[in-house]
């Protein structure tokens, strides 16, 4: 279910599609919306608010920070993805063409970067960075672990018997990674074993996520 512009913020994880021209090709990647992340996107649904035109957005790995981007970028927000491993000069020219009215004057400019406050060494780009709107992914509750697990499996073409969230989710280890890699163990063990992902492949994926599946992902 899409969460739509003006709506009222629902209790339970919801979905909001990119649009097809924001991807290379097939079906739009969904994002999951629930505790970790309606905060930011709330934010990102009024930019008008940012203050100096600008917002810097960080989060844990896997989290969907660049999903997010290219959703702002389609709502006609300017997106620097990955600005803390960017040219310090140019990320700092950017910031100032917001506010001075350059070749996309008036355009909300959101900063991605995995980490606050990462390490800056001109003092003018931290100043103002520091003075923008500081957007945070936070770690999934129960209810988005639970959406997050079914978007994954969706992703996969992975039929999850019924129940599986439910005996997963209280087990599973917390975090945006975690999550995906549990479902990429369910999917693998599954085909390995040629059965359908049930209780006995949801165990042994979740005795695998200390092995290289997951470290690959984390």
């Amino acid at each position: 279910m899409a969460l739509m512009a003006g709506s009222e913020p629902s209790l339970k994880p919801s979905q909001i599609a990119l649009p097809l021209e924001a991807v290379a090709s097939g079906e739009p990647p969904r994002i999951v919306i629930g505790n970790a992340n309606e905060a930011v996107i709330d934010a990102l649904r009024a930019p008008e608010n940012w203050p100096f035109n600008a917002a810097v957005l960080t989060g844990p790995p896997r989290s969907g920070k660049s999903l997010l981007g290219r959703w702002a970028a389609a709502q006609g927000i300017a997106v620097l993805d990955e600005a803390d491993r960017r040219d310090e000069a140019d990320v700092f020219h950017r910031w100032n063409a917001v506010q001075q009215g350059g070749s996309r004057a008036g355009e909300p400019l959101l900063l991605i970067a995995d980490a606050r406050p990462w390490h800056i060494t001109l003092p003018d780009l931290r100043s103002r960075l520091g003075g923008s709107l500081q957007l945070a992914i936070g770690e999934p509750d129960d209810d988005m672990a639970a959406a997050l697990i079914e978007a994954h499996a969706e992703q996969r073409g992975v039929s999850l018997a019924p129940g599986a969230t439910d005996y997963l989710v209280p087990r599973a280890p917390r975090g945006f990674a975690a999550l995906e890699a549990l479902v990429a163990a369910i999917d693998r063990i599954s085909l390995e074993r040629a059965v359908p992902a049930t209780m006995s492949v949801w165990r042994a994926a979740l005795e695998a996520l200390e092995g290289p599946e997951q470290k690959r992902l984390l």
